[in-house]
């Protein structure tokens, strides 16, 4: 046997190994974080959500981040917010356990329609979005394109405009090939992350701590799924083309609403994120010693935060100013 095949042996027997062990990470994964919501069946997929309090109540939609998924709000938020609030908490399209949708890939307006959507089949009726991250910069919009079915928004370190360069942890996920994205989500991607998690992690919570329980109780090990490596994928790329079209659309916003961004957060500035907002209407506050992952770290504060401005953004509506 020439050297040649040998090698090509070699890496073809390492690369059925890497996809093997993807699997594997795949499997251990949903089972650590198995389903705990109900999928609802839309034209293009489907959205898994869980919803608590009392239906009769106001609503609030949670919608998270980059690669993430809804347990970032279950975490601890979301039962805070039940005890007065109807509370929806949802996995974004081609996240946790809803599917991909090809629509999501046009940009931030096309995955908003279809969480638009999903909120009309559900009969939901003038909600708060609460966005954290990426969820932000589609809650946003959402109450470009939805503001009468739009009561208000409380953004937690919102992506709201372009940011130049992407975060260290996210540059894996600059990949434009989808078949190199394929072939990447099937064997190296998983078992590189599951290796790199606690620097993953490390950098994204800065400069705060990731709580010892994210990857079972924040939902932190459904990013080992292949499926998640490719939705953050079309997400990094589809709101890179779209958010600069987006922010130019601000100064007509009517719905009414505020940011809490983190004064040390290492993801999205919050000088060039959260505070350029006021002069769009949006009121803004920061917390002090916290970084980009406050649903999870700092639950209590953002709950206060987005009960508090809701309440404003339902009395503006019920007096239809």
């Amino acid at each position: 046997m020439t050297t040649l095949l040998l090698t090509l042996l070699i890496v073809v027997l390492l690369l059925g190994a890497a996809h093997l062990w993807t699997r594997a990470i795949a499997r251990a994964a949903k089972s650590t974080v198995p389903m705990s919501g109900t999928r609802l069946d839309l034209p293009g997929g489907a959205i898994h959500y869980v919803e608590a309090g009392s239906r009769d109540a106001p609503t609030l939609v949670l919608i998270h981040g980059l690669s993430g998924n809804l347990q970032h709000f279950t975490y601890a938020m979301m039962e805070d917010l039940a005890r007065d609030h109807h509370v929806i908490a949802l996995d974004r399209p081609g996240c946790g356990y809803s599917t991909p949708f090809d629509a999501c890939t046009e940009g931030l307006a096309a995955q908003a329609g279809v969480i638009g959507a999903f909120l009309d089949r559900l009969g939901v009726q003038n909600p708060v979005l609460v966005g954290h991250s990426l969820g932000g910069a589609l809650s946003l919009a959402m109450a470009l394109d939805r503001p009468d079915k739009t009561a208000g928004m409380a953004l937690l370190c919102p992506l709201t405009h372009p940011i130049g360069t992407v975060p260290e942890v996210f540059k894996p996920l600059e990949i434009s090939s989808n078949r190199l994205r394929g072939f990447l989500a099937q064997t190296l991607y998983a078992p590189m992350v599951k290796m790199l998690r606690r620097r993953n992690l490390r950098l994204v919570f800065a400069p705060e701590a990731a709580p010892e329980d994210f990857m079972t109780r924040g939902g932190g090990a459904l990013a080992l799924r292949p499926g998640t490596f490719l939705g953050a994928c079309t997400d990094l790329q589809a709101s890179a083309v779209s958010i600069e079209a987006q922010a130019a659309r601000y100064g007509t916003l009517r719905v009414p609403g505020a940011v809490l961004n983190a004064v040390g957060d290492q993801i999205l500035d919050p000088a060039t994120q959260g505070r350029p907002m006021t002069q769009f209407g949006l009121a803004y506050e920061e917390l002090d010693n916290r970084g980009h992952m406050i649903p999870v770290t700092a639950p209590k504060d953002c709950a206060a935060f987005v009960r508090r401005i809701a309440a404003k953004c339902w009395a503006l509506r019920a007096t239809g100013t």
